[in-house]
Order: C-alpha cells, then sequence, then structure tokens
C-alpha cells in the first residue's frame, strides 16, 4: 500500500527541517534560530528578557525577566504552529539557584494547569548579565 503525501505528513510528520522566524521575539544575536521544527516538534533555543519591539535588555527584577522570557517563548510557539499547552520539556538557566521560588511563581501562571517535564539547571552567570533563560521542546498542533 502506497501512502498520499498528506497521509506520510500525518504519520510521520514532516521530515524536512523547517526554520521558525517571527519579528514578535528577538531576533537571534548569533548563528541560530529562534526555533526549529521537525517531526511535529518545535525545538525552542534559549531565550533571554529582551523586548523583540525595542532589542532592550530587560535586566529589571527576576519576575519580570521571566514575563518577557515566556513572552518570547510563547510568541515563537505560536509561529511555529504550538503554544504553551503543547510543551513537552523545559530547561530553566538560573544565575542563581535562590531565585527559584520567584522564577516557579510565574511560570505556573503563565503554564496554569500544564506541567510538562522540566530541569531547572543553575548557572555561574548568563549572557549580559541576564538572571534566567528558557529552552523548550514542544509537540506542533497536527492539522
Amino acid at each position: 500500500m502506497r501512502l498520499t503525501k498528506a497521509a506520510q505528513r500525518i504519520i510521520f510528520g514532516s521530515m524536512e527541517i523547517q526554520t521558525i522566524q517571527t519579528p514578535n521575539a528577538p531576533t537571534p544575536a548569533g548563528h541560530y534560530s529562534q526555533a526549529v521544527v521537525y517531526s511535529n516538534t518545535v525545538y525552542v533555543a534559549g531565550q533571554l528578557a529582551i523586548d523583540p519591539r525595542t532589542g532592550e535588555k530587560k535586566l529589571g527584577s527576576i519576575e519580570e525577566q521571566t514575563e518577557q522570557v515566556l513572552k518570547n517563548v510563547d510568541e515563537i510557539l505560536k509561529a511555529a504552529g504550538s503554544d504553551l499547552s503543547r510543551v513537552l520539556k523545559v530547561n530553566v538557566y538560573v544565575s542563581d539557584i535562590s531565585l527559584w521560588s520567584a522564577i516557579n511563581l510565574v511560570y505556573a501562571k503563565f503554564m496554569g494547569e500544564h506541567r510538562p517535564a522540566r530541569a531547572v539547571i543553575p548557572t555561574k552567570e548568563l549572557h549580559h548579565g541576564f538572571l534566567v533563560e528558557i529552552d523548550v521542546i514542544a509537540a506542533t498542533r497536527i492539522s
């Protein structure tokens, strides 16, 4: 039995690597994409608290930084045909583990009842003095 292209995409997903670029999230400053999609899975690059409209680095409180980071992640997921409810795995990089409870409160507000797998990774410091960076893996919406 031979499958049509549409059936193959539904069963196996797209086997092409698609790069994602949205003006609603910060433009990558290096040699990487905001995200890539492969086989109905979205891999979002680490996001920092940068306002995508102005390019301003939001170096305020940990709550403000976490909120901006999650807004950036959400916009990239939307551009990739996904959303926060489809997140499978989250990596949270934090410059000081004592900030974790404040990050977790903002994170819980964004994620609601959805509880993806998650790792919290303490780091000595993050680029440009940021306090938090988040990357995610999510499923796309299959149409």
